[in-house]
């Protein structure tokens, strides 16, 4: 039988996203001469700075706990490769890298529907509703990876919420993996409340986080794993790392060094975080309110570079324009606006939905000049071309429902 593979998600970093900050790159440019190859797993320094970053977080690591890999989805095979066999649950929509790695170990994926609160997580009694299905068809579920700070939803999950979906996946006998990479770019880090799953059932919990979220270039992939301090964890851990070290996926010396002075917090940084998150978050906003404007729905975004639309309420209008499923809606949008828009049908939801993922990135500009001046402004949307973006993406939108037919 041969094995069918969806079409692959739009490479969410082909763009080369926010500047480089200049202390980042003196501790890449630093090492870039070493040749000898880092441990594989991470190095003593980098296992250390990750403990230092979850211990900030409330989550106690110590390095024997941690694992860290050339970016999430290497880190994430590593792991459903190592683990038992068995189905594993994903929220519908979710990230469209997930998907495809469960597929590639040759194990079910299975989506429950998110709750109307967030994205990121399935909705408790919707996961149970699955459990029970998966078992009576023979099943085995195994697994449930959730986003507490989601991509790409741009939600972050209320911690009742998350309690309520932690217990039922314990009760179960779940491992719950938490793809935590977007949880530093909460835009009102002070309104918001984010918790992770480990704080909540920490044996039962592995917390997974892509460095490109927050703090490296999407082209110095690094990630880090950090695996219950119990039995479990340590043999779970001690078959990634002989994975990982059978196709010899470490880091090069230079992003080793990059990846430890960031997960270091050194003001520089926190200064750079915390002035994305502003930006991210005021065009992510305004975007919000330009969709709401012409009958999309949308929940409002909090973290991360993305918002999610669904224009079903609009499905008449557009099917007159020959647009009926979200793949024809992506093929519209993309001409309109450019390659930041992405179809529902990538994330997990049906085709027949009418749901598209938007990025914020390209609205701060499209020059590394213009994106860092975004960065630099008290309010990035009194910027004339954050303006004139904003604006853009806005009649793209109007001219989509007003316009007549699609040619």
């Amino acid at each position: 039988m041969q094995r069918q593979w969806t079409a692959p998600a739009p490479a969410d970093r082909d763009d080369g996203g926010l500047p480089v900050l200049p202390e980042l790159l003196d501790s890449f440019v630093a090492t870039a001469g070493h040749t000898a190859p880092e441990p594989v797993g991470g190095s003593a320094g980098l296992c250390s700075a990750a403990c230092g970053y979850w211990s900030r977080r409330g989550l106690w690591t110590d390095p024997e706990h941690v694992v860290v890999a050339p970016g999430a989805e290497p880190l994430l095979l590593a792991l459903l490769a190592s683990g038992p066999g068995g189905d594993v649950l994903l929220p519908r929509p979710c990230a469209a890298w997930y998907a495809p790695l469960v597929r590639l170990v040759n194990r079910r994926a299975h989506h429950a529907p998110v709750p109307a609160e967030c994205g990121g997580l399935p909705d408790p009694f919707a996961l149970l509703e699955i459990v029970r299905r998966i078992r009576a068809e023979g099943g085995v579920p195994r697994v449930l990876l959730l986003s507490v700070a989601d991509d790409p939803t741009g939600t972050v999950a209320p911690p009742e919420m998350l309690h309520e979906v932690c217990e039922a996946a314990v009760a179960e006998g779940l491992l719950i993996v938490s793809d935590e990479t977007w949880r530093d770019t909460v835009h009102h880090p002070h309104g918001t409340v984010l918790l992770s799953p480990a704080e909540m059932s920490p044996e039962n919990v592995i917390v997974l986080s892509d460095l490109v979220g927050a703090f490296t270039p999407a082209g110095w992939p690094a990630a880090m794993a950090r695996f219950p301090a119990t039995e479990r964890g340590v043999e779970l851990r001690g078959r990634v790392l002989s994975l990982l070290t059978a196709v010899r996926s470490g880091l090069p010396a230079s992003i080793t060094a990059a990846a430890e002075y960031a997960l270091g917090e050194p003001e520089p940084v926190r200064g750079r975080m915390a002035a994305a998150a502003r930006a991210h978050g005021a065009v992510a906003a305004a975007a919000y309110r330009a969709l709401t404007a012409v009958g999309a729905l949308a929940r409002p975004p909090q973290a991360g570079r993305h918002l999610y639309a669904d224009l079903d309420e609009l499905r008449g209008v557009l099917a007159a324009r020959g647009i009926t499923d979200s793949v024809e809606l992506e093929r519209e949008l993309v001409r309109r606006i450019g390659r930041s828009v992405a179809g529902g049908h990538r994330f997990g939801d049906p085709p027949h939905t009418l749901r598209l993922r938007l990025a914020t990135l390209p609205l701060l500009g499209a020059a590394e000049e213009s994106r860092l001046r975004a960065l630099q402004a008290p309010d990035p949307l009194e910027l004339p071309h954050v303006a004139a973006a904003l604006a853009a993406f806005e009649t793209a939108f109007r001219d989509l429902i007003e316009d007549g037919p699609v040619a």
